[in-house]
């Protein structure tokens, strides 16, 4: 669907007549319930989905000029760099997860990569391991690096082919709403993996390392998915690697901002309406009742109902004020300045290359650094770097002959965040470095690549934080498995995404449904299925069926950012 399809604007003007108070007071007892949405993030985008195929009548009011939050991309010259997808949940056939994102129109028309291993992990030595996806071949692969280590080696393999044989994905409905015959299901297919999964929930990945003699091994593990997640145990790896086997966790075409456009097409088409650049100051409050929204510049618009899908701090401190929370909100957001539930912040260096990347070049490689690279790696925290040659997840990224390679590490926010607050010249001379080490350590895995650099993008926790809203720029939030995850599964089933003592008002979004981005659009749908109750619709959803093949216009007019050009 292009940019500009008319179609779409003329389902928009139904809201132009009730922008006062007094013109949603005219309202007759048949009109459809009113929701004003704050931010078109994957979060927000479907709850509006959900909402419209139920019968409210909804309108996402988002700062930026693009929808999708931090499941975005931007444009440098001719080149497309993607931020945020690395692989997507639900990219297979005949599970929840795949489902929800039919709903949402996500994938229509859509092909979608698959690579045979998740990641490969080279240390400072240059001894590699590749985490292949087919535990057969893993198994070969690691105990040819160690047979040593066939002890762990096997158990993780072992316990791979059994998540293999499981295939649950429960993303549909909170269970606070489950009918019996879907609690029935729930129990049929957690029960017999009950066991499994209650093992590799407590068995911590750092403990599970201990067990291996080989460094490589030991080190290498954490880092499966590409940086190490510190507090994981081995249920989400084993997850997603069976995943990745059932070509269930795969790359959609268009990445990141080509899924948001997606299900923004889709929203639309179901009747919604979005307004860009309309950034939301406050959410109006009449006796302990939301009502509606009042924008920069003091436009006012009111609703039956207000959904918050923007950053939760802002939402809490800013939008309301501070003068409503909860016990579990309180609690969730006191815990922001523990590393060992949040994540960091993350520094994105994209690079557009000149020519077509080595075809026995790995899609994705973490590098663990030496001591002298991380010195001169600005900001680096986990002593490692990710390389990943996005050309191949998906076309339309680099013009024809052409190639993107982005590299990323996780950094510290409040240097980044000093810096261009008290010195601007001293925030750009660190994205130099940042983009020189890049150019000189590409340089030095792939010789002759250096000479065909054409640009490179320096994105910085700072960045995001500007950019996208994410506070701390931290694009990856909670951390699964930690305390933070106990209170959002409380915020979900307890509290079903509202605050007491405040009527009229949800939260969505991955600062309270949890991180990744199908957690965020489960979110959406929980939302929408509580809303629901609350005003009398019967929950509606069905797959959109859209066939038309995707094309990378459809991205539309991208926006440009800060760019540091390497010469």
């Amino acid at each position: 669907m292009a940019r500009d399809n008319p179609a779409v604007r003329e389902k928009r003007p139904v809201w132009e007549a009730r922008s006062s108070r007094a013109a949603a007071a005219d309202r007759t007892p048949g009109d459809p319930p009113r929701v004003i949405i704050i931010g078109a993030g994957i979060g927000g985008l479907s709850t509006g989905c959900y909402a419209q195929m139920s019968g409210a009548e909804t309108r996402i009011f988002e700062r930026h000029v693009v929808p999708g939050g931090c499941c975005t991309a931007w444009a440098r010259e001719d080149y497309i760099f993607d931020y945020c997808i690395e692989w997507l949940t639900g990219t297979g056939h005949n599970n929840d997860a795949n489902r929800l994102w039919r709903e949402l129109g996500a994938l229509d028309g859509k092909s979608i990569a698959n690579f045979e291993m998740f990641n490969t992990v080279t240390d400072e030595t240059g001894r590699s391991v590749t985490f292949y996806n087919d535990p057969d071949r893993l198994e070969a692969h690691l105990l040819e690096i160690s047979p040593a280590d066939a002890r762990p080696i096997r158990a993780f393999c072992r316990d791979l082919r059994r998540f293999i044989r499981v295939n649950h994905y429960p993303f549909l409905t909170p269970p606070p709403l489950q009918s019996p015959r879907e609690k029935l299901a729930t129990l049929r297919a957690v029960l017999p993996a009950f066991a499994l999964f209650w093992r590799t929930a407590v068995t911590r990945m750092e403990s599970f390392c201990d067990r291996f003699e080989d460094p490589l091994l030991r080190r290498a593990f954490p880092f499966i998915f590409f940086q190490d997640h510190e507090v994981f145990p081995l249920l989400p790896y084993l997850f997603n690697m069976a995943s990745a086997y059932h070509l269930n966790a795969g790359f959609p075409q268009g990445g990141s901002l080509g899924l948001a456009r997606s299900v923004e097409d889709r929203y639309t088409a179901l009747g919604g309406r979005v307004d860009y650049r309309a950034r939301v100051e406050r959410v109006l409050v009449e006796n302990d009742r939301a009502i509606g929204v009042e924008l920069r510049g003091g436009e006012r618009h009111f609703a039956d109902h207000v959904v918050s899908a923007c950053d939760g701090v802002t939402t809490i401190q800013g939008l309301l004020g501070g003068r409503y929370s909860s016990p579990r909100v309180d609690k969730l957001f006191g815990m922001t300045d523990r590393p060992d539930l949040l994540y960091p912040g993350m520094v994105s260096a994209f690079v557009g290359i000149d020519g077509e990347l080595d075809p026995d070049a790995r899609h994705s490689t973490t590098y663990l650094l030496s001591d002298e690279d991380c010195a001169a790696l600005p900001g680096v925290l986990q002593k490692s770097l990710v390389v990943q040659m996005r050309s191949r997840y998906s076309d339309g990224f680099a013009p024809p002959g052409k190639s993107v390679v982005h590299c990323t590490y996780f950094s510290d926010y409040a240097s980044w965040k000093r810096l261009r607050t008290t010195d601007r010249k001293a925030y750009w001379a660190r994205k130099q470095e940042v983009a020189d080490f890049v150019r000189g350590f590409l340089e030095r895995h792939h010789p002759g690549i250096g000479e065909a650099i054409e640009v490179v993008d320096v994105a910085s926790p700072a960045t995001t934080e500007r950019y996208t809203g994410v506070r701390g720029g931290s694009i990856l939030g909670w951390k699964s498995f930690t305390a933070a995850d106990d209170v959002i599964t409380g915020l979900i089933n307890k509290d079903r995404m509202r605050l007491p003592g405040l009527a009229g008002f949800s939260v969505a979004g991955q600062w309270f449904a949890g991180g990744s981005l199908i957690r965020a659009a489960a979110g959406g749908r929980f939302v929408a299925q509580y809303l629901c109750k609350e005003l009398g619709l019967d929950f509606h959803a069905w797959e959109s069926g859209g066939t038309t093949p995707w094309h990378p216009d459809q991205l539309g007019r991208l926006p440009q950012l800060e760019t540091r050009r390497v010469r």
